[in-house]
């Protein structure tokens, strides 16, 4: 499971939503063997006055990646690399951040999610 909040500025990256969430989602499935389906981002488009973030240009884009423990710190760089390489994007324009919580703090579908079975592996 993750979750990705993304932040960026409205005036640049409005209408950009699906671009950034496939890119996003390729990356998941490739980096972590997430289900192409299990796709739940966000995005937080803010005014330029309500984004402040010095020494960055307008097209500064922060993704937050909000997931289970388990990954490796391998996999964490293998999905912040693809991101990279993929985007096409200046990389100072980009900033990710993963963000891991025990399964046990989520709530999905009525239950804790460490009493679900999911289909797909965490441990990567």
């Amino acid at each position: 499971m993750a979750q990705v909040k993304v932040y960026g500025r409205r005036d640049v990256w409005a209408g950009r939503q699906r671009e950034v969430s496939d890119l996003i989602q390729s990356c998941l499935v490739s980096a972590w063997g997430l289900p192409e389906e299990k796709r739940f981002h966000r995005f937080l488009l803010l005014d330029a006055d309500d984004f402040v973030c010095p020494q960055r240009g307008e097209r500064y884009l922060v993704i937050e990646v909000v997931c289970f423990t388990g990954r490796s710190d391998d996999a964490k760089r293998a999905l912040i690399r693809e991101i990279y390489a993929r985007s096409g994007y200046d990389p100072e324009d980009v900033e990710i951040t993963i963000i891991e919580m025990p399964k046990v703090n989520w709530g999905i579908r009525g239950v804790p999610a460490d009493e679900l079975a999911l289909p797909y592996n965490v441990e990567v």
